[in-house]
């Protein structure tokens, strides 16, 4: 193992949050509002990672992507998520006490994430209140989508910490190519959305089955 690290960076969805049940929600709501057939909430595990518009072309029949009523779609997608994103979405196990573990070590945390900003402030808020993120970045318009490395550098650089100073977790590939296209430490959380083996594949430094395993990098 590498000289302990200086700080954390965290994905949302899958990683600190359980949303998967919320947003198949919104999602299913909007398909079966247009007409189209609707899913399990397990199969929305390979759909989300990579924004709103992405799970919307998902979620679609082959074909359909290029639908016009796609806007649309990712519309009302957005908005029922806006009225049910808190039903059933908790931090997973173990998560509040990492995130104080680390605080008490004097670790700056921050959340990188493909969710748009303003969600992002609002959930972090509800589920983890008192503020233990130094740095918050969500998907905003100028602002790449993970893997795209720009979120993750611009986080760093405002913790004060060089890349390679940081560990990035995250349940996805996408999150495993951030953090090597970062050049930060990649850990892949398996308690997540997507499991051990994608993971694996991505390039994972190091796989973790519990979030309190993280302690041990700092």
């Amino acid at each position: 193992m590498k000289p302990p690290l200086k700080a954390a960076l965290f994905d949302l969805d899958g990683t600190l949050l359980n949303t998967l049940k919320d947003l198949a929600n919104a999602t299913n709501r909007a398909l079966a509002s247009a007409g189209y057939p609707v899913h399990p909430v397990e199969a929305y595990r390979h759909f989300v990672g990579n924004g709103l518009r992405t799970l919307v072309i998902r979620a679609l029949p082959a074909g359909e992507d290029t639908s016009p009523a796609l806007d649309e779609l990712v519309k009302r997608t957005g908005e029922n998520y806006a009225r049910g994103w808190a039903e059933t979405t908790r931090p997973y196990p173990h998560i509040p006490e990492l995130l104080d573990e680390l605080r008490g070590k004097g670790i700056p945390m921050a959340v990188v994430t493909n969710k748009p900003h303003d969600w992002t402030l609002l959930m972090l808020e509800r589920y983890f209140p008192g503020k233990p993120f130094a740095f918050v970045q969500g998907a905003t318009a100028d602002l790449p989508h993970k893997p795209d490395p720009t979120g993750a550098l611009k986080t760093a650089h405002n913790l004060k910490v060089m890349p390679e100073e940081a560990a990035f977790l995250g349940d996805s590939n996408v999150d495993m190519y951030t953090a090597r296209n970062a050049h930060m430490l990649a850990l892949g959380a398996a308690w997540g959305f997507r499991g051990a083996e994608e993971l694996k594949a991505a390039g994972a430094d190091h796989i973790l089955n519990d979030p309190l395993d993280m302690l041990p990098f700092f």
